[in-house]
Order: structure tokens, then sequence, then C-alpha cells
């Protein structure tokens, strides 16, 4: 159940493209999951999945590519990926969903590697001094047959210094948000309660996944989270925890972000969000349309 201890909102103010210039090997591919992080000298960090257009030899489900920006709007990006498939069965038929972790040695980098089958996945992780320097560690967070591909990872600490790891796994023919706290980045992990499930009659009425987490009030923090339809029409909604993540006290009826009409019903009809900044008195959401490009909104709390 919700528990509704104050009330507040989200505003949209703008909408911009986001414009990644790099290599062909990049340009010619659909670009998602746009993980975005605020390095200590300000610039910005992008990592990508950049997937093979359809009807193209998609021979990998994706490739993780690594670039900068002063202005969070035009990224510069590296001439090679930073992470790709295999050789390990693991992750061989592709790498998709970055998230990075900034520490005092380097980054961590979780990942989902979908295995040689292409039919399997499992939250994967790299570590590295630079993203361009990543050598892969084996597994975050495995699949199990009650929580298949887990992927999507967000992560946080708690007060006592244990890492916080929401993820999406799929149950049946839906997607959910898991939740669990660990030693460290790869566990081992402690499952904890289901943080939020799907509301009937709306438009997060069946599938669930995560989203970036808000920790300007760590009192307060906000997911923007992703959610669908049975069809699979995703959209951008948000919800408010607790301080400890493990009570929702508040969570916006309509969507936040929902992407372009489309005149054609089965065109591919999804937004959904990847990373955001909270900077200068804004909130710069980072989120992907229709599979294949970029966009950052700007948003204000209410």
């Amino acid at each position: 159940m919700t528990r509704r201890t104050t009330r507040i909102d989200f505003n949209v103010e703008a909408l911009e493209p986001v414009i990644l210039e790099g290599p062909s090997a990049l340009s010619e591919r659909n670009l998602m999951s746009p993980y975005v992080w605020t390095e200590p000298d300000g610039r910005l960090g992008i990592m990508v999945r950049a997937v093979p257009p359809a009807g193209g030899d998609r021979t990998d489900t994706g490739m993780i590519w690594a670039g900068w920006s002063d202005n969070g709007i035009v990224f510069q990006m590296d001439d090679n990926p930073a992470l790709t498939p295999g050789p390990d069965a693991l992750d061989r038929g592709g790498v998709e969903d970055p998230t990075v972790v900034r520490t005092d040695d380097g980054y961590i980098v979780y990942y989902t590697g979908v295995a040689a089958d292409h039919a399997h996945g499992n939250m994967l992780y790299a570590t590295g001094p630079s993203p361009d320097r990543l050598v892969k560690q084996g597994i975050a967070l495995a699949s199990t047959k009650s929580t298949g591909n887990t992927k999507e990872a967000t992560i946080g600490r708690t007060a006592d210094g244990h890492w916080r790891l929401w993820y999406e796994y799929a149950t049946g023919e839906a997607s959910r948000v898991g939740l669990a706290i660990g030693d460290g980045p790869a566990g081992p992990w402690e499952e904890q309660p289901t943080p939020f499930l799907p509301r009937k009659e709306s438009w997060d009425n069946w599938h669930l996944s995560t989203g970036p987490m808000l920790m300007t009030d760590p009192g307060f923090p906000v997911m923007f989270y992703n959610g669908a339809t049975h069809d699979a029409r995703w959209r951008i909604g948000w919800v408010a925890f607790d301080r400890d993540c493990r009570h929702v006290v508040d969570r916006g009826i309509e969507p936040l972000i929902t992407p372009p009409p489309v005149a054609d019903r089965t065109a591919t009809d999804i937004a959904f969000a990847a990373s955001v900044i909270d900077r200068d008195d804004a909130v710069w959401l980072y989120y992907s349309l229709e599979d294949r490009r970029l966009a950052r909104a700007c948003i204000r709390r209410s």
C-alpha cells in the first residue's frame, strides 16, 4: 500500500535531443540506455548502448560506448566501444544497459550480459581506472528460475555503507522491479520486499522497470521509473520512498514523459528513463525514445 505523508509533483520544462559525435561504427547504430554522470571536474560522462538497426546483420544486441561533454547535450564519443560482447558465453550475445558508479579507485560499470543463445541474461559488472580501460569481472546479480533476465541496475549506498541494488527482472510475462542489499558491488545480496507494483487500470498496469534515483533530499528519494501496459507501451513516471527505500510515500498518477504520438499503432512506442543529474537548480533526466534515439528532459520539483 502507498503511504502518503506528503504531496509533491514534477514539471517538465524542456525536452531536448542528445547528440553523440563519434565514429561511423557508432553513428550507424540505434541508441538506448544513456547513463550520464558528473565527474569531479564538472564534465559529464556518458555510457550508452549502441544497437544494430533492425533489418541489418544483427550479430549482437548491443555494444557499450563512452564519451564526454561540457554541456550535457553534445557528447564527444570515444573511437572504440568501452565494452563489447564476449568472448565468454555469458555476454557473447550482447552487452546492454550500462550503469556507472564512480569510486575513488575508478569506475564500476554494471551492465546486462546477453548469453550466446540470445535467450538469457544476467547482470554483470566491469571495473577499471577509466571507461576505456574496463576489465570484465563476471556476475553481479545472477538470474534464477523465478527472477529471470536481471538487468537495468540502479545503485545506491545505505547509511551503514551497504550497497543497495534496484534491478529489473522477468517473471511470467511481465517485468518487475526488485531490490537487494549487499556487502559489496557483487553482493552477496539479501533480497528485500518488492518495493512497488503495477496499478490496475493505469498506464503502468503490467510492466515495471527500474529507473534512476534522485537523491537531492536523502530523506525523500525519488525514482523516475519505467512502466508499461501489456503491449509494452512504455512511459516514464515517478515514485517517492522513505529514507530507507522500504515504503512508498508518494507516486505520480499520470506519466511524467510520454513518447511523441505515432500514426502507426504497431510502431515502437517507448520512452525509457536511464539516468538523472541534479544540476544548476534543475533536474536533467536522460532517456531513450523508440529504442533508437536519445533525449534530455529538464524537470523541476513543485
